[in-house]
């Protein structure tokens, strides 16, 4: 593991969130549709997600105990400059499945082409 990927790991998911939350309404899309895709993604709801917030999880401890979606694997395509779905580390994997849904919302794509059924 990398120093870079080090600091991911440590990071408070509730840093980053504000930003998913910005990058979607700054496109006309909504705080709940940001939350719609975590939950898919994770596996938790309101409660959970708010507790994760307020506690400051950090991104290793965030993503090791969600229920990632088993589709979550038909998540590909470029972010940040890496596919997806070569990335190995698997934490960072998971971290970059939600960069890339967030883009996708952003980028005007509908919810049930992001949440892969």
């Amino acid at each position: 593991m990398n120093n870079n990927t080090a600091r991911v790991y440590k990071m408070a998911f509730a840093s980053v969130y504000p930003h998913y939350i910005q990058k979607a309404e700054k496109k006309g899309r909504t705080k709940a549709e940001v939350d719609e895709i975590i939950f898919w993604l994770t596996g938790y709801n309101e409660k959970s997600l708010k507790k994760h917030l307020d506690n400051k999880t950090n991104f290793e401890d965030f993503y090791g105990q969600a229920q990632i979606n088993p589709n979550a694997s038909k998540i590909t395509g470029v972010i940040c400059g890496y596919r997806v779905e070569e990335i190995e580390d698997q934490l960072m994997q998971k971290a970059r499945y939600l960069d890339k849904l967030i883009d996708e919302l952003a980028k005007g794509k509908a919810m049930e082409k992001i949440l892969r059924k």
